[in-house]
């Protein structure tokens, strides 16, 4: 299992060169199920991973001055505060057993990873409905409050499930800030390295990380991501949302279904 894995890791990157986001969608998935990698500790290692991945992936969109830096700061800064408090603080406090009705019960582990199943199934219904709109307006006042408040909830949704958030930042600077699909995919990757490295930093006094492994993945990603970069300038990134909204929507739907039949 460990070589699709490794191809899995290859396809993290190229996901995040062409749409600036959906690593982390797979990454968790991946390392869970095909490394065998604790989910707790996988939500370490994919905030590691997909956080030097796109700082590596974000360098094309810089030299091509794609990046919107206002929108990263009002958008990355909120962000990357939750995330490092909610990983720092926050997990400590999720207990370790959820008790249902009718005496059905999961523990810490399952209830992260159907969490991250039901956000994968919301973020690929926006991606498959959302449409791209016209550039953000920079100068609203109100559209700062609002990228405050979408910061905050991302970073808080990337603490506790691992995620970098693009596929929720994507989502959220098309539809809400109305961003073209380039700008919204370089913007996004500066906003998920900032908020998966931080929140990796934030977790570091509590797990033991195994470096070899997480720097050869990361390493593999880094090759994607430079693929992605390059088909992106050929491949119209609206045209594969959609489809790459439909592969999310499955992955979602056998995640929980993988996760219930325990």
């Amino acid at each position: 299992m460990e070589i699709f894995g490794y191809l899995s890791a290859i396809a993290i990157g190229i996901s995040l060169g062409l749409i600036g986001g959906g690593g982390s969608i797979l990454t968790v998935p991946v390392l869970v199920y095909l490394f065998h990698v604790e989910p707790l500790m996988a939500t370490s290692y994919s905030l590691f991973i997909v956080g030097t991945t796109s700082s590596v992936g974000a360098i094309p969109y810089f030299k091509s001055k794609s990046i919107d830096f206002q929108t990263a700061l009002y958008f990355g800064l909120p962000s990357i505060i939750t995330v490092f408090l909610t990983r720092h603080c926050l997990l400590d406090l999720i207990p370790e057993t959820f008790m249902l009705t009718s005496g059905w019960e999961f523990d810490k582990n399952q209830a992260i990873m159907l969490l991250f199943a039901v956000l994968m199934v919301f973020a690929a219904y926006k991606m498959i409905k959302g449409k791209a709109g016209e550039k953000v307006n920079k100068n609203s006042k109100g559209n700062i409050f609002s990228l405050i408040v979408q910061g905050s909830s991302v970073g808080l949704i990337s603490g506790l499930v691992g995620a970098g958030g693009g596929f929720l930042i994507i989502p959220a600077l098309i539809i809400f800030n109305h961003m073209s699909m380039r700008n919204a995919v370089g913007t996004s990757l500066v906003i998920i390295a900032c908020n998966s490295l931080f929140g990796f930093i934030g977790n570091l006094d509590l797990q033991l990380i195994d470096w070899h492994f997480l720097l050869t993945i990361s390493v593999i990603a880094i090759v994607g991501i430079l693929i992605g970069a390059r088909m992106s300038q050929k491949i119209d990134g609206k045209k594969l949302k959609p489809a790459f909204g439909w592969f999310v929507l499955i992955m979602g739907l056998v995640v929980i279904l993988q996760e219930l039949i325990k």
